[in-house]
């Protein structure tokens, strides 16, 4: 075992305190939230409440969990989540996959354009009446079409195609196999790391999408989870005021909380088990060109 220096400890020691000290600036905030959504009302508008609740109660879940519009909008969120990440790593793969061959002499015409929207981005106006053009203006599909690629991960994708062995592919091409066929039963079958890369950046842009739903969605019916999250927060009107109500245990300041907690709590459970795809990803398109 190799002994470290008195330079390389203390080193690592900075580095550990820098990390606990940011773990807490970003941890409080959430702990601070989820003890409002515990806390009754007195309490809270007494400023009582830091980062333990006061007064615990369920009372102001037990109300939002009842309420259909917040289900309606996670719903949606789901779906677009589940549905989207999919559409958009079967888009991903098949464009990235012709971009590798040699005989693809158009190829590098794409990826100089692909290049080119990394650098510039679309003007707002002009992309939003394009988007309006094609009819997704208060159309769910807005959650989903326009995310369905992006250059990044189309990199990321070519490049770790570009990893396999061409004796891999021309073995099962001499065996009868076509493009297709090639590229999912035997390319993607062992692209599992990039597919779970992509596919959690590609989920965690459309689950935590905002601008795109506030331009493009206007029936409160399609809103997504965020825009409630929004709608919660900033309109007094969808809320009650249930301040004064001496029998009620909650008020707006507890139920914009819990909704806030809620929103957050699939990422959280989730994330943990596939943090470690970000560390992959970031690698993945730096190997070869």
């Amino acid at each position: 075992m190799v002994s470290l220096t008195f330079k390389e400890k203390l080193f690592q020691a900075v580095v550990v305190v820098l990390l606990c000290l940011l773990s807490a600036v970003a941890i409080i905030p959430l702990l601070s939230v989820l003890s409002t959504s515990l806390s009754s009302k007195l309490p809270v508008e007494l400023n009582q409440v830091t980062i333990w609740p006061k007064d615990i109660t369920l009372d102001s879940w037990k109300y939002m969990i009842d309420r259909p519009d917040l289900w309606r909008s996670f719903a949606i969120t789901v779906v677009s989540t589940g549905v989207g990440t999919f559409l958009c790593l079967l888009i991903t793969a098949l464009t990235a996959y012709p971009l590798t061959k040699k005989e693809f002499w158009f190829g590098k015409i794409v990826m100089i354009g692909a290049l080119i929207t990394l650098i510039f981005k679309a003007p707002l106006i002009p992309y939003f009446l394009t988007v309006k053009g094609v009819g997704l203006y208060d159309n769910p599909l807005v959650l989903i079409i326009p995310h369905m690629l992006t250059a990044f991960n189309l990199i990321i994708m070519r490049t770790f195609f570009k990893q396999f062995p061409a004796e891999l592919e021309e073995a099962a091409v001499v065996e009868g196999a076509g493009y297709f066929r090639v590229l999912f039963q035997l390319i993607l079958p062992l692209s599992k790391a990039v597919l779970a890369t992509l596919g959690l950046f590609y989920a965690v842009t459309i689950w935590n999408q905002f601008q795109h739903p506030l331009l493009f969605i206007q029936d409160p019916d399609w809103y997504p989870l965020q825009i409630k999250l929004r709608q919660f927060i900033t309109s007094d009107n969808e809320l009650p005021i249930v301040g004064d109500v001496a029998q009620l245990n909650y008020n707006t300041r507890t139920l914009r909380a819990v909704t806030i907690t809620f929103t957050v709590i699939p990422i959280l459970l989730v994330y943990p088990y596939l943090q470690k795809y970000f560390v992959k990803g970031a690698l993945l398109g730096s190997v070869k060109g």
